[in-house]
């Protein structure tokens, strides 16, 4: 953390209507994500630039956002302030493809505002859902925050405890009984170093396409991981997180009042929104659906395969 002002700022102009933290929720794990969080009126987001570490600052200042960036990352955080912030989201043909459903034209007229951010950085994203493969929030949160801790360093700016992620080599050079400590089985942590081997290979994707292709040809690393990178790193708004234990349920009920469904059932319900099916899954997420449970009540899991 550094005392000094702004390395750089911009004045951004978001679409009328725009959901400030609507939009920006999903780059954070929870409200202490280490990395990124909601402080005030400000969201905070910490990363690896190749310049060094950067900070950017968002804040609304009546209808226009505000970015002051810091540290030596700063004029590359600033440069991409507006895909972060969900600028760059293009929802050119949604309105058609939602019309065809009564709940998604609805929640896509609720949420209008709603915009999916694109970090344009696949390594951050990929020690989360990674450290978020077959264990409960809790059990990935402490293993995500534990490593960033351990092997990040503290964000340049005026925000205590906000940490800039590892960078790839030095998560590569750890044996795989570092991570021990910190909840993550010599599975998870095995996944995380052959990923941050070919982090530089991945950062050079030119699409979602090209990194979705990558992601899957790492042992460890399946469709489910793979879409939940792609989609903040590209802000990918069909990425669909094929693998995951409650999306299927969520899509069956919301879209076909089914109370259970497989990822098959889901892609087929998903289908006449493709190009924007993830879209849908976070407009049914904003909407709070959620499919009935059934039986005691259980701990939330992600319960994603990889």
């Amino acid at each position: 953390m550094t005392d000094t002002g702004p390395s750089a700022s911009r004045l951004l102009r978001p679409p009328e209507p725009y959901q400030f933290g609507g939009s920006l929720r999903s780059l954070a794990m929870g409200a202490h994500d280490p990395c990124a969080r909601f402080v005030g009126d400000t969201f905070w987001w910490a990363t690896r630039t190749p310049d060094g570490p950067g900070t950017l600052a968002l804040r609304r200042v009546g209808g226009d956002l505000v970015a002051d960036c810091y540290g030596p990352g700063g004029g590359w955080v600033a440069d991409r302030a507006d895909a972060v912030a969900g600028l760059r989201d293009d929802l050119t043909g949604f309105d058609r493809l939602a019309a065809g459903h009564p709940l998604v034209a609805r929640l896509a007229n609720l949420h209008r505002g709603l915009r999916l951010p694109a970090t344009g950085q696949i390594f951050p994203r990929l020690l989360r859902a990674v450290l978020e493969q077959k264990v409960t929030g809790k059990e990935a949160f402490r293993a995500y925050s534990a490593t960033v801790r351990r092997f990040g360093v503290p964000a340049p700016g005026p925000l205590p405890r906000l940490w800039a992620p590892p960078e790839p080599k030095v998560i590569a050079s750890q044996p795989y009984w570092v991570f021990h400590p910190f909840g993550v089985e010599q599975r998870r942590a095995e996944t995380l170093r052959r990923a941050a081997v070919e982090a530089d290979r991945l950062e050079r994707c030119a699409d979602s396409a090209e990194a979705t292709r990558r992601l899957t040809a790492i042992a460890g690393i399946g469709p489910w991981t793979a879409a939940e990178v792609v989609r903040v790193a590209f802000g990918d708004p069909d990425a669909v997180s094929v693998g995951d234990y409650h999306i299927p349920n969520t899509v069956a009920w919301a879209l076909a009042g089914e109370a259970r469904g497989d990822d098959a059932r889901m892609l087929d319900l998903l289908e006449p929104f493709r190009g924007h099916r993830a879209r849908v899954c976070v407009l049914l997420e904003a909407g709070g659906h959620h499919a009935p449970r059934f039986g005691p009540r259980m701990p939330i899991r992600s319960f994603a395969r990889f």
